[in-house]
C-alpha cells in the first residue's frame, strides 16, 4: 500500500521503516528536515509538507500522523481536510485524549472523511518486535487499512475495538496500567536496594524473576537490562514525566466512580518526583514539631 506518515520522531520514524522493510511504500513529512532525509535514505518519499504528502498519494489517500498530543494534532488535520476529500482516511497513532478524537471523528465524518484512531504500543522496540495496536474507526476504513496493522504488528497483535474513540481510549487505560505496574516494580526494588541485611544484587534478582517467576513481563525483562550497568540507574535523576494519559485515567475512573487506588496513587507518585523539596512535606514537618516537639531538620 502507499500511505503517507506525519511525523517521524521514536516511533513514527521506526514504523515508517518497518512498514517499508514489509513492501509499503511511504510519503513522510516532519518539522525537522534531517528525519524526512533520514527515512528517505532507508526508501521513504520525502515530502516537504503535510499537503505535499497527500498529493503524493493515490485514493484512497492514507495519512498516518504520529504527531503529540493536542494542538499539532489539530493543526496537522487542519492542513490536511484542506487537501483531501471524501473516502480519504487520516489515522492518529498517537495518544491523543479520547474525547478529541470523538470530536475530531464527527468533525471529519461532515468533511466525508474516515477518522481511525490507533493506540499505538511497542516504543522504541516496536521496530524489530512489532507493535501492540488498539483500532478505532468504522469498519471500512479498518478493513482498508488492515495490511498497514499486519505489517506494523506481531502475531495477534492489533485487532478493532469499536468506533472512532475506542483505540484512543483503550489506549488510555493500557497506559494507566502501566503506571500502577511501574510503580510497583519500582517500589519493590527499591526495598532490595535498600535492605540493611543484605547486599542484594537487582540484575541478577530481576533475571532470576524472568524465567518462570508469577511477576515475569517484559516490563521486568527491561529492568535486567536496566540494572545490567548499576551506575546506568544510579546516574539517572529521580524525574518522572507524564504524557497525560495517567491523568485521563483517573479521571475516568472518577467519571465512572470505578476505584483505581493503585493508578491513582502511581500518578501522584510522579508528581512527587518532580519536586526537589516538597513544600507539603515541610508543613508536616513543622505541624509535628509544634504539637509534639518532635526534631525537625534544617535546609
Amino acid at each position: 500500500m502507499r500511505l503517507g506518515m506525519i511525523g517521524l520522531g521514536a516511533m513514527g520514524g521506526n514504523m515508517t521503516e518497518r512498514l517499508i522493510r514489509d513492501g509499503h511504500e511511504v510519503v513522510v513529512f516532519d518539522r525537522n528536515a534531517e528525519n524526512v532525509e533520514k527515512y528517505a535514505r532507508v526508501g521513504a518519499t520525502a515530502a516537504s509538507s503535510a499537503a505535499e504528502v497527500v498529493n503524493g498519494l493515490g485514493l484512497p489517500r492514507i495519512v498516518w500522523m504520529m504527531v503529540p498530543a493536542g494542538d499539532a494534532v489539530d493543526e496537522t488535520i487542519a492542513t490536511l481536510v484542506s487537501a483531501m476529500g471524501s473516502g480519504d482516511i487520516i489515522i492518529d497513532g498517537g495518544n491523543s485524549n479520547f474525547h478529541d478524537t470523538l470530536r475530531r471523528g464527527e468533525m471529519l465524518r461532515h468533511e466525508g472523511i474516515e477518522y481511525v484512531d490507533c493506540g499505538t504500543s511497542g516504543g522504541i522496540w516496536g521496530l524489530e518486535n512489532g507493535y501492540c495496536l488498539m483500532v478505532g474507526g468504522s469498519e471500512t476504513a479498518y478493513s482498508t487499512c488492515e495490511p498497514l496493522f499486519r505489517s506494523l504488528a506481531p502475531e495477534n497483535g492489533y485487532a478493532h475495538m469499536g468506533p472512532s474513540g475506542a483505540g484512543h481510549y483503550v489506549k488510555m487505560i493500557h497506559n494507566g496500567i502501566e503506571y500502577g505496574m511501574l510503580q510497583a516494580y519500582a517500589e519493590g526494588y527499591e526495598m532490595l536496594h535498600a535492605s540493611k541485611h543484605f547486599d542484594l544484587d537487582l540484575h541478577r534478582i530481576a533475571g532470576v524473576w524472568n524465567h518462570g517467576s508469577v511477576v515475569r513481563s517484559w516490563i521486568n525483562e527491561l529492568a535486567e537490562r536496566a540494572f545490567a550497568d548499576k551506575g546506568n540507574v544510579d546516574s539517572l535523576k529521580g524525574f518522572v514525566a507524564d504524557s497525560g494519559t495517567g491523568r485521563w485515567t483517573v479521571q475516568e475512573a472518577i467519571d465512572l466512580d470505578v476505584p483505581a487506588p493503585v493508578i491513582t496513587l502511581s500518578l501522584l507518585a510522579r508528581l512527587r518526583s518532580r519536586q526537589d523539596d516538597s513544600y507539603s512535606a515541610k508543613v508536616i514537618a513543622a505541624l509535628r514539631n509544634e504539637f509534639g516537639g518532635h526534631a525537625v531538620k534544617k535546609a
